[in-house]
């Protein structure tokens, strides 16, 4: 089968090799150049986007950030409704699904307009997080407000364009769930990972350590369900959550849904027989799941905005060290190790260990 990624960062590579693993010819999209590129290749090829999309026998992404004009040239080879998906690009959009599917989020109300803005703060009783409706990532387009703060410099950057307020709902923890949906419906799902962010950016994922209650797994995956059932979904998507509560009265909340392969499921590049970008290309071609996943303990860290992974690292019998090939800037996810752990003590004793010389946030 012949498939075509829009994107070439990361995530299309990732994707890209594991079409070719599979036996697929495969082909990815720079969407700021569009040029055509071949998986792990340096130069174009002399094709237009259009052509690209000629020769496809199917289209996906990268990142669900679609320009109208890709959209125009690949909607009919997507596999999923490019009307649905691109809800999942407005958060107003996106709560609103959540609520009418009856799947708990923090509450929220939407603004237009900087004055409606200025109403909802104005009237609110606790913290609140601001969002962007559209656009902004790890932290980005984000501003916390409390009761009795001055407004004025949330207003400036807030008040710009339509977004959301949420309440500040007190969590025990960050998880995510990451699996596939294929055409005919039939679902695969991994375990609940925990997360830990600093300053909105990912740093490190627990995968196959947390010791969450067995219900939010069940609870999980049916959001899951509902969501890519409603979207007629096809591929890999995440939905990150809050823990709130404890023991048997934990319940999850959706923070975001990311219709892609997802930064909290690469510990599966290393903890599964089946990683995260094999299951969007099983997906997107038909081919059965495996008859169940086999998990290893694992600790993600990210790299961000370091030049290199220490050669400690590469040395390392029990690190797998990712590297992006990117340009190095503060703030930039440019790899990410997987460690194979015992237990979260010892996870979390590494990823403090590697936090410092692995991530400059600023």
């Amino acid at each position: 089968m012949n498939i075509l990624i829009l994107g070439n960062g990361q995530l299309g590579q990732m994707l890209g090799r594991s079409a070719v693993h599979y036996g697929h010819a495969c082909l990815l999209v720079d969407t700021k150049t569009d040029q055509v590129m071949p998986v792990a290749a340096y130069e174009a090829l002399p094709m237009s986007l259009q052509q690209a999309a000629d020769w496809a026998d199917v289209i996906s992404w990268e990142h669900e950030q679609l320009a109208p004009a890709h959209v125009q040239i690949c909607a009919d080879k997507f596999l999923s409704p490019t009307d649905k998906i691109l809800m999942l690009t407005d958060r107003q959009l996106e709560k609103q699904l959540c609520d009418d599917l009856g799947i708990v989020t923090s509450p929220w109300s939407a603004f237009q307009t900087r004055d409606e803005l200025a109403q909802l703060l104005a009237d609110t009783q606790q913290a609140v997080v601001i969002k962007a409706a559209q656009g902004g990532y790890d932290g980005r387009s984000q501003w916390r407000y409390q009761p009795g703060d001055d407004t004025a410099q949330i207003l400036q950057g807030a008040g710009q364009q339509p977004g959301i307020v949420e309440n500040m709902i007190p969590f025990e923890c960050e998880v995510s769930l990451v699996g596939a949906r294929n055409a005919a419906g039939t679902t695969c799902c991994y375990p609940l990972v925990e997360n830990v962010h600093t300053q909105g950016i990912l740093s490190y994922t627990l995968a196959g350590l947390s010791q969450l209650p067995a219900h939010l797994q069940q609870q999980a995956e049916q959001a899951f369900q509902r969501l890519t059932d409603e979207l007629s979904y096809v591929g890999t998507l995440a939905i990150e959550f809050f823990v709130v509560g404890e023991g048997n009265e934990a319940r999850l909340l959706v923070n975001e849904v990311a219709p892609r392969v997802h930064n909290s499921g690469h510990w599966s590049l290393s903890g599964c027989n089946c990683d995260q970008f094999d299951l969007h290309i099983r997906s997107l071609t038909n081919t059965p799941y495996p008859k169940q996943l086999a998990t290893t303990p694992t600790l993600m860290v990210n790299v961000i905005g370091s030049s290199s992974i220490a050669e400690e690292l590469w040395q390392d019998a029990c690190a797998d060290p990712y590297w992006y090939g990117k340009a190095p800037r503060a703030g930039r996810k440019l790899g990410h190790v997987n460690f194979q752990v015992d237990n979260k003590a010892n996870a979390k004793g590494l990823a403090r260990k590697w936090q410092s010389p692995l991530q400059k946030l600023a």
